[in-house]
């Protein structure tokens, strides 16, 4: 459900509810003093004031994205120029280039992902990330991660594993390889809530169908 616990004013950020791991963005999101909207329909877009794509499977967020109807509303709503945060398989949506196999994306950010890049379950963790934006000894926690492999235009790096870049923005969109939702107060939801609150009230996504 939606958070209705926070201040009537605070600004509202729909979290994509088809599938993934949707209520700890909600519990996140909440923790920044945000209020929440879970987003299974068009007429759900209406009056957000940014947009979460939660981690999950990728393919079956394409299904059902199908399913609702919501795959070009959404689209237009990723447009519309309203802060945006993807964290795994919702960066993976958002990605120009989508490998192993390929798939339909949105294309938003200019990037090859190769979909578990880092391998399978077991291969799953929690690694040191390497910022200049992010306070010294924050971490990220990767499972069945996407692996960002190219950069195909103007992307800023916030922060890498190893040396692959794993935080990603460009302009509003916000794109994390691995989950931040997963720590409450974690750096990169500060990040995205400080976002939110610097964008001018008056710019408003209305163009959902009804």
């Amino acid at each position: 459900m939606a958070n209705n616990t926070q201040d009537r004013s605070a600004p509202i950020v729909g979290v994509l509810a088809l599938q993934g791991d949707f209520a700890h963005h909600e519990e996140a999101l909440a923790a920044c003093g945000l209020r929440t909207r879970q987003l299974r329909t068009a007429g759900q877009l209406g009056d957000v004031d940014a947009l979460v794509l939660p981690g999950g499977e990728s393919t079956t967020m394409l299904k059902l994205l199908e399913v609702e109807k919501l795959w070009d509303p959404l689209g237009e709503a990723l447009q519309s120029g309203i802060p945006i945060m993807a964290t795994c398989a919702g960066l993976i949506l958002l990605s120009q280039h989508v490998e192993s196999p390929s798939q339909k994306s949105y294309g938003v950010l200019p990037l090859t992902v190769v979909r578990n890049g880092y391998g399978r379950q077991y291969h799953s963790g929690t690694f040191d990330l390497a910022s200049d934006v992010l306070p010294k000894g924050t971490t990220g926690t990767f499972i069945r991660a996407p692996r960002i492999t190219a950069l195909h235009g103007e992307v800023e790096v916030l922060a890498r594993r190893s040396g692959d870049p794993v935080l990603v923005r460009r302009g509003q969109v916000l794109a994390a390889c691995f989950h931040p939702e997963l720590t409450i107060g974690h750096p990169v939801t500060a990040m995205f809530a400080q976002m939110i609150r610097a964008r001018p009230a008056a710019i408003d996504y209305v163009g959902a169908s009804q």
